[in-house]
């Protein structure tokens, strides 16, 4: 009498709740799969690898506090699961993940290419097909590396804006000016706001800065939308945009609003 086969333990990764439940939603078909459970950040899912020992993770890249590569290099390439990386990357990054033969899934995702990805991941761990991860992985963040320092450093031309849902796209040329919200940045825009989960340090490395300007820890404004600026005491500005919008600068930032003066 044949022994049944030991269940696939998934783990599934994603800032978002509604993400994770559509990977869980699509994860439950499969009668070999067991959920073993959910991170909602890179943090949370090195803890969870650590603790749980699952066979299989579906990783999303772009998350708070430690994202799916920082995730990757905390656990360990020799310690990493199969992985199943979940992107909303461009057609540039994409290519890096098909060069080095690692599996991905893009958002949103459609079931016949999960399907597909699922059965992958199963013949390799199931034909424990893992012996060569590692060097994969390796070999990915590497290229990943030269894809974003090719000739000079690419900034964002978009923002990936996730939303009840849905995931949509915000081009860096419709951005008014961004604001702090907590553990979000709100992307301001003629017609409406968007709540990013970033930080400001972080998503001023990411935008180019001959686009946009840091006036204070809570205000990065596109230059192109600044009309008027207003000398106010202590080497600060008032900073007006076109759409009337008033920030103030911070004496912190003033080196970069003087390159701005000097244009």
């Amino acid at each position: 009498m044949n022994e049944p086969r030991q269940k696939i333990r998934a783990l599934i990764v994603d800032d978002e709740p509604l993400a994770r439940r559509g990977v869980r939603r699509l994860l439950e078909s499969a009668p070999d799969v067991e959920i073993v459970g959910e991170a909602a950040n890179g943090q949370e899912a090195v803890a969870f690898v650590e603790e749980r020992r699952p066979d299989l993770v579906f990783l999303d890249i772009q998350m708070p506090l430690a994202d799916g590569f920082s995730a990757i290099e905390k656990i360990g390439l020799k310690n990493m699961p199969e992985i199943v990386f979940v992107t909303a990357f461009d057609e540039h990054a994409i290519r890096a993940f098909e060069i080095n033969a690692l599996d991905y899934l893009l958002k949103p995702i459609a079931p016949e290419r999960f399907q597909k990805c699922l059965e992958r991941a199963r013949r390799r761990i199931k034909n424990s097909e893992r012996e060569k991860l590692d060097d994969k992985l390796h070999s990915l963040l590497q290229t990943l590396e030269r894809v974003e320092s090719k000739a000079e450093k690419k900034f964002l031309s978009r923002l990936v804006i996730k939303d009840a849902g849905r995931i949509f796209f915000v081009g860096a040329e419709e951005v008014n000016w961004i604001s702090s919200e907590g553990n979000y940045v709100k992307i301001h825009t003629k017609d409406k706001s968007h709540l990013l989960r970033e930080t400001m340090d972080g998503l001023e490395q990411k935008l180019n800065p001959q686009e946009f300007l840091r006036l204070r820890r809570s205000a990065i404004a596109r230059i192109a939308e600044i009309k008027l600026l207003n000398p106010l005491f202590n080497g600060e500005f008032e900073v007006v945009l076109k759409d009337g919008t008033k920030l103030t600068s911070s004496r912190r930032y003033r080196q970069k609003l003087d390159a701005l003066l000097k244009d």
